[in-house]
């Protein structure tokens, strides 16, 4: 009598894309774990900031990419990524002033840039200021910590 293979069908996604990514192709992304992380001034869920000119094809790729270096850690068993957008300006790339300004907030609140993060280790806030509040940004930041 032949044996039969099992299967098992997980009822929770794998990847959930909402039309928030699909408005624009210029966008922010945060990255959030199920799990706070340990940051040198406090603690947060945000794992990863990134940016994106090529829209949500790339949120899925780093997605997959950062699954393998972070699900691997302890306790983290579920990354979520959230859209983040600013408003357009002629002739600036707003999405990466938006990825700079919340590196460089994250980096005074909670003493480094996320964990997943390699580029933005050194930036460090302009004499002229940022193109956005600090509250907005913050708040942003405690939204998804």
């Amino acid at each position: 009598m032949a044996t039969y293979l099992k299967i098992k069908a997980n009822p929770k996604p794998a990847i959930i894309i909402s039309r928030a990514a699909i408005k624009t192709n210029k966008l922010v992304y945060i990255a959030r774990a199920n799990k706070s992380h340990k940051y040198p001034w406090g603690r947060s869920r945000i794992m990863y900031i990134g940016t994106t000119k090529t829209g949500v094809s790339r949120i899925a790729g780093s997605a997959a990419a950062k699954a393998r270096d972070l699900l691997g850690r302890w306790g983290i068993n579920q990354l979520e990524f959230h859209v983040v957008q600013s408003s357009k300006k002629q002739n600036v790339e707003t999405w990466r002033e938006l990825e700079r300004s919340l590196l460089i907030v994250f980096k005074e609140t909670f003493g480094s840039v996320p964990l997943a993060n390699k580029q933005g280790k050194n930036v460090r806030r302009p004499a002229k200021g940022l193109p956005f509040r600090d509250g907005k940004l913050r708040n942003v930041l405690h939204q998804f910590s």
